[in-house]
């Protein structure tokens, strides 16, 4: 088995890494601290094509697999994991579209995307729906040959700085369930679409995380990505392509806190000596770079099997779950090695733990990864 990576892969992770380094590490406090955007950052990133790294060549798009797309996240993330959220929300508005869309969908809405630095955006999650995307409320009705949709969306990444959003909303009694969920492409300057409260977060505050609102927004079936009722469908196949990405999120947050615990292990002294010399310290950064090595093994794994065609749900869980429940332990860790000053914004551990929880809560919960993994498992035995 060959762990190496191409001449490519290693060009796009040098690039990744230098504009993280240059770019992203020295503004990372900053922006957390005053929850600021990185639109700035964002364009730099698209003009070195780090940002809709998926949208195939056909449609001005570099036409990476997500084994490339992990590589490169990971090095996003271990400078400030907000944007990294930012870079892959665009990706996420995308995939319902590769998955489901018509060629003038693509063409038109992926082209938006390669054409200039503007943002895209997933609007799945409502205030009483989050995991339970079967549960949503949002509705769309048929009228003659159009459709007219009205509901909440929450938790929006990018949902302030979209051009457009993929949209899922139902179709007929919410009885159905899943049966009824649609996918809509929706242009943010059509009459009715509007932008609610931006939440004020723990973490990944770089990150735009807004309401999204539909007020009797009129469709049609230019708007309908794939057909009635494939919405969730399409919205499960999403996740299982984009888990990987957190996966990726989360060991980029690890290797940062691994090496900044590193580095001041080495220099704090305590009782004489390096707090390095101390088993207990030691025991803490081996523990951190098990988990991060263990992880960085399933995202990889998961994201080639995407590559090949080979596309388990199972395997996207596994790197989520694992990957989000280690980087938060790790970063924790991390604040831990650090002791008092790791719990203050002279270090950026801290941040790296509030960046690290969020991780455990979008895109499925642990708790709904460990299900989706059960159900799995189960299902390979009846």
């Amino acid at each position: 088995m060959d762990f190496s990576i191409t001449e490519e892969q290693r060009q796009l992770v040098e690039t990744a890494r230098k504009f993280t380094r240059e770019r992203i590490i020295p503004v990372a406090q900053k922006l957390d601290e005053h929850g600021t955007f990185p639109i700035d950052i964002c364009k730099e990133g698209w003009e070195l094509g780090l940002m809709n790294v998926e949208i195939p060549s056909e449609y001005g798009g570099l036409g990476l697999s997500c084994l490339d797309h992990v590589l490169m996240m990971e090095e996003i993330n271990y400078g400030c994991a907000g944007i990294g959220t930012t870079l892959a929300g665009n990706n996420l508005a995308c995939m319902p579209l590769l998955l489901g869309g018509s060629e003038e969908q693509k063409r038109h809405y992926l082209g938006m995307l390669t054409e200039a630095p503007i943002f895209a955006a997933y609007a799945c999650s409502e205030p009483d729906a989050g995991s339970d995307v079967a549960g949503m409320r949002t509705t769309v009705r048929k009228v003659g040959d159009e459709y007219v949709m009205t509901g909440q969306k929450r938790w929006i990444t990018n949902g302030g700085y979209a051009s457009w959003y993929s949209v899922f909303g139902r179709i007929g009694d919410p009885k159905d369930r899943h049966k009824g969920v649609t996918c809509f492409v929706v242009p943010r300057d059509l009459p009715g679409v509007s932008v609610g409260k931006k939440e004020d977060k723990l973490g990944q505050r770089a990150s735009n995380t807004t309401d999204v609102l539909f007020e009797e927004v009129k469709l049609t079936r230019k708007n309908l990505v794939g057909g009635e009722g494939e919405g969730f469908k399409i919205a499960m196949k999403t996740f299982d392509r984009s888990r990987p990405w957190i996966a990726a999120g989360a060991t980029g947050i690890m290797r940062r806190a691994l090496d900044e615990s590193r580095r001041y292990a080495l220099e704090r002294k305590a009782f004489g000596q390096p707090i390095a010399q101390f088993q207990a310290i030691q025991f803490m950064l081996a523990e951190m770079a098990m988990k991060y090595e263990a992880t960085r093994l399933l995202m990889l794994k998961a994201a080639w099997s995407i590559g090949e065609g080979r596309i388990d749900a199972i395997e996207s869980s596994y790197a989520k779950a694992f990957g989000a429940d280690s980087a938060m332990a790790v970063a924790t860790d991390a604040v831990q090695i650090f002791g008092g000053y790791g719990y203050t914004k002279e270090y950026p551990v801290e941040k790296l733990m509030r960046d690290a929880k969020l991780l455990q809560i979008y895109e499925g919960t642990s708790q709904i990864q460990r299900m989706v993994i059960a159900r799995n498992l189960l299902a390979q035995g009846a």
